[in-house]
């Protein structure tokens, strides 16, 4: 392994150990020195990656909606077959890759009030409900989805993920519910 390969490993191994401490006891609970004693390695060390608590918060932020933001909807798929893939492949790779159980309790606990407000921003940057409103009207007009408030339905609907996600963090046995259950919130006659 390379240097570059080396020093590219611990900053990551830095952020999933941050990301951790962060969830399990709180941003402002976890110091600095819990998450270099964690990696392990020495705080001036680890201040030679991030060179504070807050820059490593906003970059696992910037990770977060990055990686929220890559699911983009085609027109060619319709919204019930979408977001039944979408919740698939999320559960799937979350199943694989447990931090990102993590990151969904951390972009919820950072879009709160009391986080540092740039972490917030970057947070509240990421409009879900906006793209999900879109495809439940769009559902709404070719019937698959019930009539009623969208932004409302997207809403439930995101809150019932967020909910999925974070008991699916801390019960690291749990399984992945079927996506047909949670897309069945929206469904017309809740059937589907």
């Amino acid at each position: 392994m390379t240097r570059k390969e080396q020093k590219e490993e611990r900053r990551k191994q830095i952020l999933v150990t941050a990301l951790e401490l962060f969830v399990t006891r709180g941003y402002y609970d976890t110091k600095i020195s819990d998450i270099a004693e964690a990696v392990p390695m020495s705080v001036g060390l680890l201040f030679h990656y991030f060179e504070s608590k807050e820059v490593l918060l906003h970059e696992l932020i910037k990770i977060g909606t990055k990686g929220t933001r890559a699911a983009k909807m085609t027109s060619e798929i319709p919204p019930d077959v979408f977001l039944k893939g979408f919740l698939g492949q999320m559960f799937s790779y979350a199943k694989e890759q447990p931090w990102v159980f993590q990151m969904f309790v951390l972009m919820g606990q950072t879009r709160k009030a009391g986080m540092p407000e740039e972490a917030r921003k970057i947070a509240s940057s990421l409009d879900t409900i906006s793209s999900t409103t879109r495809l439940i009207k769009e559902g709404q007009k070719s019937g698959v989805f019930r009539k009623g408030d969208a932004t409302l339905m997207a809403k439930c609907f995101w809150a019932s993920v967020q909910g999925i996600m974070e008991e699916m963090a801390l019960d690291k046995d749990m399984k992945a519910p079927d996506p047909e259950w949670i897309v069945g919130l929206l469904n017309g006659d809740g059937s589907r």
